[in-house]
Parts: C-alpha cells; structure tokens; sequence
C-alpha cells in the first residue's frame, strides 16, 4: 500500500516532533510546518493526503489557513484534502465555525494518541469512500454515455450502410458519372463511420481505464482499513499515550 503523506503544522516545537516520531512509526510520511504560510506552500509542493494543524497560530491562525485552502482560487486543485484541526478551545460555535469551513474533524487540546489515530483513521477512509464513490459515479455516466452512442451509432449508420448497398447493387460501371457518385456516396458513408467508431472507442477507453480505478481504490481502502486496525488495535492494547 503507498504511503499516506500527513502535514502536520503547528508553533509548538514539541508537538511537531511528537507526531513526526509516532506517525512515521505507523508508516507514513510525515511533513512539518511551524506556521501557515508554510503549511501552504507545502501544501501545493507536496498534495498530501490529510493535515492536521492548531488553531491557535501566529501569522495564520487554523481558521484562516482553512478559509484560503478551502475557498481561495489559487488554491482550488488542494480544497478537498481533509483537514483535522487541534484546539484548547471547547466552544460550541467555535467549532461548528471549523465545521462550516470545511474541517473533517475537530480535536479539543489535551488529546490521547489514541484517539487522535482513530480520528485519522476515521477521515482518511471516509475520504477514500468519497473518492470511490465519485469514481463509481463517473462509470455509471461513462456507462450511459457508451450506451446512448451505440443506440445513436445503430440507428444514424444503418441507412446510410443500406443506401450505399442498393447503389452498388443498380450502379452502372459504364457510366462515369454514376461511378463518381458513388464514389463520394462511398466516402461520406466511410466518414461517418469513422467518425463514430472513433468517439465510440474513446468512451470505451475512458470506461475501461476508470474501470481500472475503481479496482485499484477497492484494493487500496480493502489495504488501508487493515493497517490501521493493527496499528490502532496495538496502540489501544498498549493503553494510550496521553499528549497535552
């Protein structure tokens, strides 16, 4: 299975390395940031699969790095990483202000290990169904689209194809005008035909490598689900580190 690349950012020094020591253990990839202008521009260098960063931030707060990866323009290729964010704050509002940004899931300072993998666990698989999702949602369309250009194949070919044969049929090889009509006869109906068994091969092209996909994320989430659940099983057996 491929790694899962995970940004954490936050100012404090020490929670940066406590999850870059625990996180790499489990078998990721783990990129850091004290501050938000650089979580951002790690961010668009290296995509990663899920970030986790405080709230409470000089420069750029956790809310406001939400807002621009979320809603900025600039950084529209990256709005649908999911976001975990860390807070000492237990408001209600505050967090359904996280919420309402676009964060996945909310963690209210001091945390138990534990529970923050099960957390992580939680959003990245999540965020693989909604993939596999809109994936299968794709081939269902591609489906569709196949089936409406064979229906439109059949029926928009077969008399063109009929007409070129009752010409060959009553053609006239002695007359050279008739040959030349039938010749471009021939060549409108052979353009056609191309022309649609073309785009009738880049719709099955298209399905068959989306196809391709959707068994590749089946595997992957089949994959992911299971090393997550040794890991966890095996750090909820060892009851927990506690992180303030």
């Amino acid at each position: 299975m491929d790694k899962k690349t995970i940004l954490i950012i936050d100012d404090e020094q020490i929670n940066l390395d406590f999850f870059d020591v625990m996180l790499s253990r489990l078998g990721f990839n783990v990129l850091l940031s004290s501050n938000g202008e650089e979580g951002l521009e790690l961010t668009r260098e290296h995509c990663p699969d899920l970030i986790i960063l405080d709230n409470i931030m000089p420069r750029l707060t956790g809310w406001e790095f939400t807002r621009i990866l979320k809603q900025d323009e600039g950084y529209a290729d990256y709005k649908n990483i999911p976001i975990i964010m860390f807070s000492a704050m237990d408001a209600v509002k505050d967090k359904i202000e996280g919420f309402n940004l676009g964060i996945e899931d909310y963690i209210t300072k001091p945390f138990n290990f534990s529970e923050v993998l099960a957390r992580i666990r939680a959003v990245l698989r999540s965020h693989e169904l909604s993939r596999q999702v809109l994936l299968r949602e794709k081939r269902l369309a591609l489906t569709d689209s196949l089936k409406k250009s064979l229906i439109y194949f059949n029926e928009h070919l077969h008399s063109p194809v009929m007409a070129l044969l009752d010409s060959a049929q009553s053609l006239n090889i002695a007359a050279s005008d008739a040959v030349e009509a039938f010749k471009c006869q021939v060549q409108d109906v052979a353009e056609q035909t191309l022309a649609a068994l073309g785009g009738l091969k880049d719709e099955i092209d298209a399905l068959q490598a989306n196809e391709g996909e959707v068994q590749a994320s089946d595997s992957l989430l089949n994959e992911l689900e299971e090393h997550f659940f040794e890991h966890f099983r095996e750090i909820h057996n060892s009851g927990g580190i506690a992180c303030d």
